[in-house]
């Protein structure tokens, strides 16, 4: 026998478990993640990026269906509330408000001076 390959043949053994652990740990890696894929809704893919399990059309369809009817409706709240801000502003920057405040205060000042003269 060739003396260093009798140098190698204790460890042969350890060669060939440490070719499977690392072999089936690599497995099992490849595995988990495709299942974390497959749990988190990730599209799989093939080794050269190919699609494995394209997405429903039908149920893509759907989900653009709801989600354009959602946006619509968004937008025409959206326009709602700024039609009614519009309104507010233009209501309290109205000259007719500045006005209203104007006459009470005048209102207010003329009841105190009738009071101070005991008309009132």
């Amino acid at each position: 026998m060739d003396p260093t390959f009798a140098a190698i043949l204790p460890y042969i053994g350890w060669l060939i478990g440490g070719t499977v652990v690392v072999s089936v740990a690599g497995i099992m890696a490849s595995v988990h993640s495709t299942r974390l894929k497959i749990k988190n809704g990730y599209p799989l893919e093939g080794m050269w990026g190919q699609s494995l399990k394209p997405g429903s059309d039908k149920q893509s369809a759907e989900r653009i269906v709801l989600l354009t009817q959602e946006n619509a409706q968004l937008r025409a709240e959206l326009g709602s509330v700024k039609d009614r801000l519009a309104n507010v502003e233009r209501i309290v920057t109205d000259g007719g408000y500045h006005l209203t405040n104007e006459i009470d205060a005048l209102r207010d000042r003329a009841l105190e001076g009738l009071k101070d003269k005991g008309a009132a």
